[in-house]
């Protein structure tokens, strides 16, 4: 199990840099605590310090130009980062008040309470509809049927789905629309009924329908979990997120609510950044 954060770590509340005209949010509220993280990959620091809360059931975008550190960010939340050779990190990341990286801390439960959807859709191409939607549920022993059939509906139906495939749930993924897949592998991921979704660059392949499908999913999500999202699309941060941080050569540079980083940003950087004077 995940311990309490009293016995990892002092309490520091309203670390970060809140929104210049915001006041801070309730530790109750505060879903992930990022305390001075940097990562490595071997002698390459890739994040650089970085210090932000991310507020609980609302959608924050992580911008910045390619290689500014925002995938290895996203990653550090659900620890995939680890996965990488070499790969290490300084600092500290709170999941309501736990922390993630002590040491009898079990990765795989990690990964179940903070789910994530990559860039490509990637939908196990040798099972159905079905069996990738439950794949998470089944590797994790459950084997009640009706109980797997009711996170199945469930599943498809918060990632907007499940009208497109209730007849042809045998079928399999990749038979699927790029957009369909996409919106599978979200299904995938709310399966186990996480507290956090993540997601780098979902709709990077995507053409502007299935993009407006995957944008409109993502803000009903919002009401029920805690979504980060990772994007090179300025107006898409701008349309689905309350908050926004914009990262540039490994540091955070600036991040407050998405109103006041794309119409009155405190840092020169973050000014040239979204008016596309560099990116």
């Amino acid at each position: 199990m995940l311990m309490a954060l009293n016995e990892r770590l002092p309490a520091t509340p309203n670390v970060g840099r809140p929104a210049p005209a915001g006041s801070p949010v309730p530790a109750a509220e505060i879903t992930f605590d990022v305390r001075n993280l940097s990562v490595f990959y071997g002698a390459n620091e890739a994040v650089k310090g970085a210090t932000l809360q991310i507020n609980a059931r609302g959608v924050t975008a992580i911008i910045g130009p390619s290689g500014c550190g925002k995938s290895t960010f996203l990653r550090m939340l659900n620890r995939m980062h680890e996965l990488t050779p070499g790969a290490r990190h300084t600092g500290a990341i709170l999941l309501k008040g736990e922390d993630l990286y002590a040491r009898d801390v079990d990765a795989t439960l990690v990964r179940r309470r903070v789910g994530m959807v990559f860039q490509k859709s990637n939908p196990f191409p040798t099972m159905s509809i079905e069996d990738n939607v439950l794949a998470g549920l089944r590797l994790n022993g459950l084997r009640d049927r009706a109980f797997l059939q009711q996170r199945l509906e469930e599943a498809l139906r918060a990632a907007a789905l499940w009208d497109e495939v209730k007849d042809r749930l045998k079928r399999p993924g990749t038979s699927l629309s790029g957009g369909q897949q996409q919106r599978l592998c979200i299904a995938r991921a709310l399966a186990p009924e996480p507290e956090v979704l993540l997601m780098d660059e979902p709709c990077s392949a995507l053409d502007p329908i299935a993009t407006a499908k995957i944008e409109e999913l993502i803000q009903q999500l919002r009401e029920r979990y805690t979504v980060v999202i990772v994007t090179h699309n300025m107006q898409q941060a701008s349309r689905v997120s309350d908050r926004t941080a914009f990262f540039y050569l490994g540091r955070l540079v600036e991040y407050a609510s998405t109103r006041d980083i794309f119409t009155s940003p405190s840092d020169p950087q973050t000014e040239s950044y979204v008016s596309g004077r560099f990116g």
